[in-house]
């Protein structure tokens, strides 16, 4: 049975049975002893204001097709500006079901015969696919550390462009090592950006999951009118407030040209999100209340745990939940099925373009974490002592 509760009063360190509801997370290893950490969805309630919202549109008994709703259209613009400063007209914005499919109508909007896309690398996996999805050839470029944090590396960036590029698809804030790129750095990127005449795609679902007080969110289509002109942003709310499964996310094009191009390439492939997604989605973007604040809060302390028991391993997460753990020394074949074996769902590096990775979801209460980096320290022992199995796991 799974527990209700009321997040905003009621700590996070609440365990909810999620047993029985057919959650991709915890099916994924139904019957065996192991722990998920994988997929980037919290194991937290979602906010008591949201399932109020959702319950209020339900009270009217028919759930049809709907058109974009015009509060929720002004509660989205409002939210730009009051956390980025940054005010868009109502006719940039396009609303789709998902990040994943504004980023692949992306590509399809500037592709040409010959083209490429350039990645940086490692980043969310459906970005990987998405070359092959519109045609095109996939550039992948590496970021690099540099001391405790992931950079792009402008000059390989440069060094790698070809003519028929188009298309850069940035991750902002990035997924998975977590990165919260500052105004300096986006500014390279999008000087770089204008002049190669490359469009910049970026999906900045993890905008409001800032866990570095110093760290803040920069939108790089708010940077100036030339680089919002070669830009297409895509926004959810759904991983702040726990609500993957009511998918709702909008696209902010301000070119014209490049807005028409995006909508014919939706014609027929991809549908409007749905009544309940749009009752949540304005519920989340109007919401100024503690409930964030206490969300970001708990995911620093348990960020703390995880830097404390992986060392070095990590760098530390500047935005999102996900821990990137370098687990190259280990000589691990495949480092995800590893933890497995020890009682651990992790999600391997190599999908994400970084073998030798593991990305560690740290979303989730306490005593859970805890059992989790109990079972990472043993783990990682048993990989450099060369023992085997899953012994004292717990």
């Amino acid at each position: 049975m799974v527990t209700r509760i009321n997040a905003e009063t009621t700590p996070f360190d609440t365990v909810i049975d999620r047993r029985g509801t057919f959650s991709t997370k915890w099916e994924r290893y139904a019957g065996r002893d192991v722990l998920p950490f994988w997929v980037a969805d919290m194991d937290f309630a979602m906010p008591a204001f949201i399932q109020a919202a959702i319950a209020r549109r339900l009270e009217h008994p028919i759930v049809g097709y709907t058109r974009t709703p015009a509060p929720l259209v002004d509660a989205f613009r409002a939210w730009l500006e009051r956390h980025y400063g940054w005010r868009v007209p109502e006719p940039w914005l396009v609303w789709l079901p998902g990040v994943v499919p504004g980023f692949n109508l992306a590509a399809r909007a500037v592709a040409e015969p010959g083209g490429a896309i350039v990645i940086p690398t490692p980043v969310y996996y459906p970005f990987l696919d998405v070359p092959a999805n519109a045609g095109q050839a996939g550039i992948q470029v590496p970021l690099c550390r540099d001391g405790d944090r992931w950079v792009m590396d402008f000059d390989a960036l440069e060094a790698a462009l070809r003519p028929g590029a188009r298309l850069l698809l940035l991750s902002n804030p990035q997924n998975p090592t977590g990165r919260a790129y500052t105004r300096a750095e986006l500014q390279a990127l999008a000087d770089l950006a204008l002049r190669h005449r490359l469009v910049v795609c970026s999906d900045e679902i993890h905008c409001n999951l800032i866990l570095d007080p110093d760290a803040r969110h920069v939108p790089i289509a708010s940077l100036g009118p030339e680089i919002a002109a070669a830009s297409i942003s895509l926004y959810a709310i759904t991983k702040t407030y726990n609500i993957p499964g009511l998918s709702c996310a909008v696209a902010v094009i301000p070119d014209p040209t490049l807005r028409n191009a995006f909508v014919r390439a939706q014609a027929g492939l991809v549908s409007h999100p749905g009544p309940l997604a749009y009752a949540a989605t304005q519920a989340a973007l109007e919401d100024t209340g503690p409930w964030v604040p206490a969300l970001l809060d708990y995911l620093r302390r348990n960020h703390a745990r995880v830097r404390a028991v992986a060392g070095a391993r990590m760098t530390p997460v500047e935005a999102t939940y996900l821990a990137w753990l370098d687990v190259r020394d280990l000589g691990l074949e495949q480092p995800g099925a590893f933890f497995e074996q020890h009682g651990l769902g992790l999600s391997d590096g190599a999908a994400f373009g970084g073998p030798g990775f593991v990305r560690f979801n740290f979303a989730c209460p306490r005593s859970l974490l805890e059992q989790g980096l109990q079972r990472l320290a043993h783990a990682l022992d048993a990989a450099r002592t060369g023992a085997a199995g899953p012994s004292g796991m717990n």
